[in-house]
């Protein structure tokens, strides 16, 4: 695939679309079609597909509907091989895309994936990792971190039907560096999320009142998002998280011990846990700190 220049590249096509509906991609879908914006979306789970209709998304059969019928072309699976399976089967997205069309490969991906995929799209067609941060709860109030690798005048032509479903877009690179800036990002939130944890049930085992201790770190320069908003979160994906991270970092040196503390604490600690740690309580799942 030749990417196209910001004075050729052919313009972009009317609509979006959205394939995979689960608790990421259905809030964008719902997102996108709420605003006004011609949405296409499938998945294999008809409940889903219905669920986005009724906030006036249009049903396609496949993905290759999708691209046949939308510009813009987010696709949010589980894993590489569904991407590839998404993008490249008989079915897929390349089958159905007209030349414009933005891809926007938004699961959590390996950058060789999305690499072979780029390099695989049919002229006229650019594909862009875009990475996503914010978690469920972003995604559901449309404020989604992007995260983007690839051709910068294929995200400016796509950026106005960004912001129904985002609020950051951050453009760092070639195909790949958005998979390696949301690998970056998700290793600093299990560590911190560990690190806070064991802070936390330290100082309660010394006699400490967590909540006011957890308040007290949010007027220091610890305060964190994650130490604000931990209550709510998912504890979820953390072990996809550290093995796509090992598979990076293959080859490259990098120490990836606190990765890996991480993860065993992880593999302990659940939300249930964070909850009656945070409310000053016994959180029963663990006995070190």
């Amino acid at each position: 695939m030749t990417s196209a220049t910001p004075s050729t590249r052919p313009p972009l096509p009317p609509g979006a679309g959205v394939i995979g509906l689960g608790a990421m991609g259905g809030p964008i879908a719902r997102h996108l079609a709420g605003t006004g914006i011609p949405t296409t979306v499938c998945d294999v789970d008809p409940t889903a597909v219905t669920a986005a209709t009724a906030h006036g998304a249009v049903a396609a059969a496949d993905p290759a509907g999708v691209a046949a019928a939308a510009g813009l072309v987010i696709v949010v699976v589980a894993t590489d091989d569904q991407l590839r399976d998404a993008l490249s089967s008989e079915k897929g997205v390349f089958a159905g895309a007209r030349p414009g069309t933005v891809v926007l490969l938004s699961s959590s991906a390996l950058p060789t994936t999305c690499r072979e995929l780029a390099a695989a799209a049919p002229d006229g067609v650019d594909v862009l990792d875009a990475a996503m941060t914010g978690g469920v709860r972003n995604a559901e109030a449309g404020r989604l971190t992007l995260l983007v690798g690839g051709d910068a005048a294929a995200l400016d032509a796509v950026r106005p039907l960004l912001p129904p479903w985002t609020a950051a877009v951050h453009h760092l690179g070639d195909v790949g560096a958005g998979q390696v800036g949301k690998t970056v990002n998700n290793l600093v939130h299990w560590a911190q999320i560990a690190a806070i944890a064991q802070a936390l049930e330290l100082g309660r085992r010394l006699g400490g009142d967590v909540p006011k201790l957890r308040a007290a770190l949010q007027d220091s320069p610890t305060d964190s998002r994650t130490l604000r908003e931990m209550h709510l979160m998912r504890f979820t994906w953390f072990e996809k998280d550290i093995a796509n991270a090992d598979l990076m970092a293959d080859g490259t040196g990098a120490d990836l011990s606190m990765a890996h503390t991480a993860l065993a604490f992880m593999r302990r600690f659940d939300i249930d846990a964070a909850l009656r740690l945070l409310a000053g309580e016994e959180p029963g799942l663990y006995t070190e700190v």
